[in-house]
């Protein structure tokens, strides 16, 4: 967009054209101090610059002006686009029985500071407990603040992708700029939903569900549709803590129960290093129960 500018100097109107989107606050001081601060030569008579006052006035009136368009003028900032799902929608939730346990509730998008965390090797144990490696696609389900979003990314490498998703688009807003700001080409955000991760389907070679197995308010319904993302001969690894769920940890007996509710085989179970809780991990299967078929599991406090 161009505007032109009407500059009073003595008994002489100037116009000058500007270009608004180029305009800056040191371009319009620029401007006005060309137009209104130069020196002036009277004919026949000695260069002598024009009254202080005046000038200072006329001054503060163009660059005032000009700072004035620029606000009116220039483009508004693009919003962030939203995040949304990256798959379309599996079951719905009504389909499955409800958990027979408390739900604890989702009060942070982290579960411990990283630094503690990277002092434990807490994903090195997990990465080679679970053969991570280059060229891997994996879901980092639950991803909150993106501590094992930015580290799959490393793992996986250029060649392989990360798929972080999480039922908070603040979280995921958030996680979305880190990743960016780390320069990470191999990673996908995605919203989910508390029973249906929304993930493309014969998608995955792991998938990781880390200290946020307690917080799923359909356990049944989100271990279904996730079967579904997943390839021939991959795996699931889940970490938590073993205390009850409404303290933000599920025992292991309820983790078995659940996960065999719904087909999944437990390969193996470890007790991680650093207190960080263990590391349980399933072969998903390739025909999961219809949800009517599902028996929850009776309640084990």
């Amino acid at each position: 967009m161009r505007a032109d500018i009407v500059v009073s100097r003595s008994s002489v109107s100037s116009f000058k054209s500007v270009e608004i989107s180029e305009l800056s606050p040191a371009k319009v001081l620029a401007f006005a101090d060309e137009r209104i601060m130069r020196r002036v030569v009277r004919p026949g008579g000695p260069e002598r610059p024009r009254d202080e006052g005046k000038r200072m006035a006329s001054f503060g009136k163009v660059s005032g002006l000009l700072l004035c368009m620029i606000s009116l003028y220039s483009p508004a900032p693009r919003a962030a686009e939203p995040v949304v799902a990256l798959a379309p929608s599996g079951e719905q939730a009504a389909r499955f029985p409800a958990p027979n346990r408390p739900v604890a509730s989702i009060v942070s998008p982290l579960w411990s500071s990283e630094d503690s965390r990277r002092s434990a090797g807490e994903t090195g144990q997990v990465f080679r407990l679970m053969s991570i490696r280059p060229g891997m696609r994996v879901a980092d389900v639950g991803a909150g603040s993106g501590y094992y979003t930015m580290a799959l990314a490393r793992a996986v490498g250029p060649k392989g992708e990360v798929l972080a998703q999480d039922v908070v688009p603040e979280y995921l807003a958030s996680l979305r700029k880190r990743v960016q700001k780390a320069g990470f080409a191999n990673v996908r955000v995605g919203l989910g939903e508390m029973h249906d991760p929304r993930l493309p389907k014969e998608s995955l070679d792991a998938a990781i569900l880390v200290h946020m197995y307690h917080e799923i308010a359909q356990p049944y319904g989100l271990l279904y549709n996730l079967a579904s993302a997943m390839r021939p001969g991959s795996r699931i690894g889940i970490v938590d803590l073993d205390r009850a769920t409404e303290n933000h940890g599920t025992p292991p007996e309820v983790l078995r129960c659940e996960l065999a509710a719904v087909g999944y085989r437990e390969i193996s179970f470890h007790r991680l290093r650093g207190d960080v809780g263990y590391l349980a991990i399933f072969d998903p299967p390739v025909e999961p129960p219809l949800p009517s078929a599902i028996v929850p599991c009776r309640s084990m406090r």
